[in-house]
């Protein structure tokens, strides 16, 4: 599951994340944009329940240093030992450049070579090395943990995939199909044993399609406009139903690009219906080859009535047997 939740304030995710548990969610999992950090929302996770997997998806590599970042995901893994994935990605030009101040440069390059660096800092080697995109002198972790973190690669196109697949112990995956995973997988080509392949699915447990859609159109616009995502689903093949979207986008035409986002798109992205037909188009994706499903609930009127309530029946709906797993 996506974490923390809108609404609810993080002092109170701790009773959240036993429920999660007890309902038989293994993972929690989050993000980083403009709300919480990525790494507070975990280390709640990791003294409340003390079972439950920890990963976040993603840690930019550009709004902390490499040795801040290490510091950071080894008290993570220190406090979960065994428990923590440590995710990261180029993120966005907005994240990075607008609200961090930090040029958003080369983000291929510098993924690649923070990759490296947590790779060799968190294993507790001496740092000293000149990379393409930073140079690190004598860093050596003061607390290295007993059992450093996998790494996950957040990729999108070839070149990030098989970067993820020739060095990463994982890859995340963000808005696609079900149906774009075999690309993918194909994509990333022979790969170690164990390779996690995460994807985040978005999903609006409501039977108001119309609900649904509306907040499906408001997601796609803002960040398939963004051109690392642009890119990618010119790479997927859907140029087709985007063309006019990033037409009115560009033109700033927001209710154009808006009204422009076809139904179809929005159902292959954004998954909705009731809380088990949900599930069940969720389980298209690991059929297709993800490992690890991680669940991104989005606001349903629903949700919005109910409060903390519709929270709680939520997850125990969705950690119902679906007909596929019944089957």
């Amino acid at each position: 599951m996506t974490v923390p939740f809108a609404g609810i304030p993080l002092a109170d995710h701790g009773q959240l994340y036993a429920l999660l548990h007890d309902a038989g969610f293994t993972d929690l999992w989050t993000s980083e944009v403009a709300g919480a950090d990525a790494f507070t929302p975990l280390t709640i996770g990791a003294i409340t329940t003390p079972r439950m997997r920890l990963g976040t998806a993603v840690a930019p590599v550009f709004t902390r240093g490499p040795g801040l970042l290490a510091m950071t995901a080894a008290a993570l893994a220190e406090t979960a030992p065994g428990r923590f994935a440590l995710g990261i990605g180029a993120s966005s030009p907005v994240v990075v450049g607008d609200w961090n101040a930090v040029p958003f440069t080369e983000p291929f390059k510098r993924s690649r070579d923070m990759l490296r660096f947590l790779r060799a800092a968190l294993a507790g080697e001496q740092v000293d090395r000149e990379f393409d995109t930073f140079a690190v002198r004598r860093f050596r972790l003061e607390r290295p943990p007993v059992t450093p973190p996998p790494i996950l690669l957040a990729a999108l196109r070839p070149a990030m995939l098989r970067l993820a697949a020739a060095e990463a112990d994982g890859t995340i995956l963000n808005w696609l199909a079900a149906t774009d995973v075999p690309k993918v997988l194909d994509t990333l080509g022979d790969r170690p044993e164990g390779f996690e392949i995460a994807a985040r699915i978005f999903i609006c447990p409501t039977a108001d399609a119309d609900h649904a859609r509306a907040v499906g159109r408001r997601m796609i616009t803002s960040y398939l406009t963004v051109p690392a995502y642009a890119e990618f689903h010119r790479w997927l093949g859907n140029s087709d139903l985007l063309d006019p979207v990033w037409q009115a986008w560009a033109a700033g035409d927001r209710r154009g690009a808006l009204a422009a986002v076809p139904d179809a798109l929005v159902d292959a992205l954004v998954i909705h219906g009731t809380p088990h037909q949900c599930k069940e188009q969720i389980m298209a994706y690991v059929e297709a080859g993800v490992t690890t499903p991680v669940m991104a609930p989005l606001p349903t009127p629903e949700l919005t009535a109910g409060g903390t309530e519709a929270l709680h029946a939520l997850i125990g709906e969705l950690s119902a047997p679906s007909s596929v797993e019944r089957g």
